[in-house]
């Protein structure tokens, strides 16, 4: 059984990826929610963190939203390296780098309960739906 890590209430976790999704940016609250160290982050698909409970559509969406581009707000369920699994309130934003590539800055904050169990019971639904 997994168990769920719950963020305190002033962490902030925050990465950033290139336009392919790879991670080019971890905080250290993002590594100590994961468990992983920033070496073993940086350069890897953001879905490293990804938890099998997150129905691919939530994702599209993102990837839609900021592609526009447009910001983007969700709750997301995300694994850590031992497969326990800690929510997330996610807001994730394009921006440039100063030689104009394009970045994805992904911010996140502790959900609330009343966040959390929408989510779960939506993302149920999606993933009988795939």
């Amino acid at each position: 059984m997994y168990n769920e890590v719950l963020l305190d209430d002033d962490m902030i976790i925050v990465s950033e990826t290139d336009q392919s999704g790879r991670i080019v940016y971890v905080n250290d609250d993002f590594c100590k929610m994961c468990g992983f160290s920033k070496d073993e982050l940086i350069g890897k698909p953001h879905n490293i963190v990804r938890h099998k409970d997150m129905p691919r559509i939530a994702f599209k969406g993102l990837w839609e939203s900021i592609q526009k581009p447009e910001i983007w707000n969700g709750i997301v369920k995300n694994k850590t390296k031992n497969d326990d699994f800690y929510w997330v309130n996610a807001t994730v934003f394009p921006s440039k780098t100063i030689d104009g590539q394009v970045r994805y800055v992904s911010v996140r904050v502790k959900p609330t309960k009343e966040e959390v169990e929408t989510a779960s019971q939506l993302y149920k639904k999606l993933l009988q739906g795939e």
